[in-house]
């Protein structure tokens, strides 16, 4: 069973998206055409990252998806602790409403599904050792 969740998307991803869609409209307005390919490639690219952000439960794997930059694949028994965390370090997480996934020896994650208790329900549904 494959259960996926997109990722929260927060003001600080959805302020900037905003302004360059603005901007986009106002430079076909006052055709300015070279500023037209920045602000439209620009916008592509949050408008992708926004879609392609999500995170997918798929047997005993926790499979991490960001746009076109980063994917991971976790395996769920070796997930120690799981805690609730606003952090505004690079991560595949769209919004500052974040949770930090530990797992093996030393490695983390932080991801900001939208249903957060949903998704740490079933995580440790998976591994009931997870804290």
């Amino acid at each position: 069973m494959k259960d996926v969740y997109k990722s929260k998307i927060g003001p600080p991803i959805m302020f900037p998206l905003c302004t360059v869609a603005g901007s986009f409209i106002a430079m076909i307005i006052t055709r300015a055409w070279p500023a037209v390919a920045v602000t439209g490639v620009l916008t592509l690219v949050m408008v992708h990252m926004c879609f392609n952000t999500y995170y997918t439960i798929s047997g005993n794997w926790l499979l991490v998806k960001n746009s076109f930059v980063i994917n991971k694949k976790i395996d769920i028994g070796s997930i120690k602790k799981i805690v609730p965390i606003k952090d505004m370090r690079s991560a595949p997480a769209l919004s500052m409403d974040r949770l930090e996934i530990f797992y093996n020896q030393y490695d983390s994650v932080l991801i900001s599904p939208e249903d957060k208790e949903k998704f740490m329900e079933r995580l440790k549904g998976i591994n009931g050792e997870i804290v």
